[in-house]
């Protein structure tokens, strides 16, 4: 007679900021959105977004889908979508990523490795690869 119905609440990503004049040693493990500001030395593993903001840095490793960049990285970046670094970012270190943006002006120090397919399928089926000038 009476059917119960349970409504779904959207998902709503969590935002975390750590602010400029703090310093987190540690790991950090969540699935919301981070902005950075401050010092980071540790690991960051979220399915969210994480921002390093102009003033902010981390020293260490993070995991995350998408990545804006406007301070310093150093270390171990693993980015499953795309990674946009601003003018000021400056980056050393290990990146694995699927997209990347960069702005000119950005520093960027680390071995890069690209998600996907590289290889375009031409002339039915046959693998060619572009040249570089």
């Amino acid at each position: 007679m009476f059917t119960e119905k349970k409504e779904k609440l959207p998902l709503v990503s969590e935002r975390n900021v750590i602010g400029k004049n703090t310093t987190i040693i540690g790991d950090i493990i969540s699935d919301g959105d981070f902005r950075i500001d401050g010092k980071l030395e540790g690991t960051v593993k979220t399915t969210g977004r994480v921002v390093i903001g102009k003033s902010g840095s981390i020293s260490g490793k993070v995991e995350c889908s998408n990545a804006d960049i406007e301070g310093k990285f150093s270390g171990e970046l693993i980015v499953n979508s795309l990674l946009t670094l601003k003018a000021t970012a400056t980056i050393s270190g290990d990146v694995v990523i699927s997209k990347l943006s960069v702005e000119p002006g950005a520093e960027f120090n680390a071995t890069c490795a690209m998600k996907g397919s590289s290889v375009k399928e031409l002339n039915n089926g046959k693998t060619s690869k572009e040249k570089t000038a």
